[in-house]
């Protein structure tokens, strides 16, 4: 089982019931990431997906930044990996760009929505570039009230290519994605909230224990439900109907046929609160 502790620009602990609490500690850097923090987030990710004990994964940043997105001050070290030896950045050349790209900064978002257990993005503070997109990929997005996002790689004559065009496209149209990105915008987390990028705007103080109530709801909700509803929901973002349907209908016998169904439906008939995830328990 993955452990609690400090990893490559971020710690990590766990809550009950089943709550892996990522939390990126590179402050001082406004927790920008570096290479190796990227793959031992994938990592970590990857060991989530795998084990039936981690329900909901929070993501979050320390300081005054969620992140600043990727640390291009010139000065970042890559501290080492306590999960794997260090692994050259790349973008030296035209190739190695395209490399470090498809091999280390685009497999952290991919790998976030990817992952069957719902994710949270608490975002503390000031969210750009890779640190936006990768909110963007959480399944849900609460925001401090001090909290300021945007990609703004035009700012730099540089492009969103970890994804961030993509789930601006998916959140906003076609024509919001082309405003935000075009004309360099940050918002604000009221101006987040207006245009549908955040679910919700909390006080500085009260960003985490909104979080970990959410967090703590959807980890009580019957899991193996909620996990096939979720890729569901992401693939009928990109399947005509005729398609949606019959991807749901070969996840629905999975769903039916589970313990928590036959729970579901006793605590109705019996006018209870169900009590999910006894398998987990066992």
């Amino acid at each position: 089982m993955i452990q609690e502790g400090e990893y490559c620009g971020f710690e990590l602990r766990f809550e009950d019931p089943g709550i892996a609490l990522v939390r990126f500690n590179e402050p001082d850097r406004l927790n920008g990431m570096t290479s190796m923090f990227k793959r031992d987030l994938v990592e970590a990710i990857a060991q989530f997906q795998m084990e039936d004990s981690v329900r909901v994964v929070v993501f979050t940043g320390s300081g005054r930044a969620f992140s600043a997105g990727d640390d291009i001050s010139g000065h970042a070290v890559e501290s080492e990996s306590k999960l794997v030896p260090p692994i050259f950045r790349g973008h030296h050349n035209h190739i190695g760009t395209y490399d470090g790209l498809r091999w280390l900064s685009q497999p952290l978002n991919l790998a976030i929505r990817n992952l069957d257990k719902l994710t949270i993005a608490a975002i503390n503070g000031v969210a750009i570039q890779t640190g936006f997109s990768l909110a963007l990929a959480s399944d849900f997005r609460l925001a401090a009230e001090s909290a300021r996002m945007g990609s703004a790689t035009l700012r730099f004559g540089l492009l969103p290519d970890e994804g961030g065009q993509f789930l601006l496209v998916q959140l906003l149209g076609v024509a919001g994605a082309m405003d935000f990105l075009m004309r360099k915008r940050i918002v604000s987390a009221q101006e987040a909230l207006a245009l549908g990028l955040v679910h919700s705007v909390h006080a500085d103080e009260d960003l985490m224990e909104h979080t970990l109530e959410l967090a703590r709801e959807l980890a009580n909700g019957p899991q193996v439900a909620m996990r096939l509803l979720k890729r569901s929901i992401y693939n009928a973002a990109e399947m005509n109907f005729v398609h949606a349907l019959d991807e749901i209908a070969a996840k629905t016998p999975i769903g039916d046929h589970h313990p928590d169904s036959r729970e579901g439906i006793a605590a109705f008939r019996e006018k209870r609160q169900p009590k999910f995830n006894a398998w987990l328990e066992e």
